[in-house]
């Protein structure tokens, strides 16, 4: 597989290490500060794009792969405010792409546990819920992405919550984010449901960088064969 990386800082080095130890080829490293390569790179070496940029950049680096019918996979954060809008030009151009918060196997499924744990919670009043988030302190966004969706996934099954804030919660409605920036910490996020009798807690720690890498590596293998606007949900073949 030809690998384009858009990006090229501490995930991008080490999907062009793992890829390469796999097997894979790197055919274009991209950063801020040689983005004027993409004018020269011969696109027709391309299979698949993985953009761990920054939140200032995706945009342009996913209507790029688009236009240069790329299928690319998208892990930065911190640009969701235009992602229908990405959604569209994607549609319309017939292009590929997928975004996700994390491309941690084990991250995912604690995406598919949460929701389900917020279903079971949903009639159970007398639990108040919220959620934690660790990580480093090079973080530029905070909540981290994976906050958000963990925050939407409980949102859409809990009928009392309807929005979240990255403070303690102030409002009923409103579901609590507590982001802490401690080096080193490559990520930690935590769910938890508090009674006056009990807390029922769900936790995901990653130990280093390496499942996120990997992660997205297989995404982009397999997503060089899809159309379409994906998500980790199709990859991973959730009901």
């Amino acid at each position: 597989m030809n690998i384009l990386l858009l990006g090229y800082g501490k995930m991008g080095q080490l999907i062009d290490q793992l890829a390469t130890e796999a097997g894979h080829q790197i055919v274009g490293k991209i950063s801020i500060d040689n983005r004027v390569e993409l004018d020269k790179l011969d696109t027709s070496l391309v299979d698949v794009a993985i953009d761990f940029s920054q939140p200032e950049a995706a945009v342009d680096n996913i209507k790029w792969c688009i236009d240069h019918e790329i299928p690319v996979a998208v892990g930065t954060t911190g640009w969701l405010e235009r992602r229908e809008e990405v959604n569209s030009y994607c549609n319309e151009k017939s292009g590929t792409y997928l975004y996700a918060s994390n491309f941690s196997i084990g991250v995912n499924l604690f995406f598919k546990l949460n929701k389900q744990l917020a279903i079971l919670m949903n009639n159970q009043k007398q639990y108040s819920v919220k959620t934690k988030e660790i990580h480093h302190t090079q973080k530029l966004d905070a909540p981290s992405g994976t906050s958000i969706t963990i925050a939407e996934g409980i949102i859409k099954e809990l009928d009392n919550k309807t929005s979240w804030v990255n403070q303690e919660a102030s409002l009923p409605n409103e579901l609590e984010i507590i982001s802490e920036r401690v080096d080193p910490a490559p990520g930690t996020h935590e769910v938890s449901y508090s009674s006056t009798v009990d807390t029922i807690e769900i936790k995901h720690t990653a130990h280093s960088r390496e499942g996120f890498a990997k992660g997205a590596i297989a995404v982009a293998q397999w997503l060089k064969d899809q159309k379409g606007v994906k998500s980790m949900e199709d990859f991973l073949q959730f009901d």
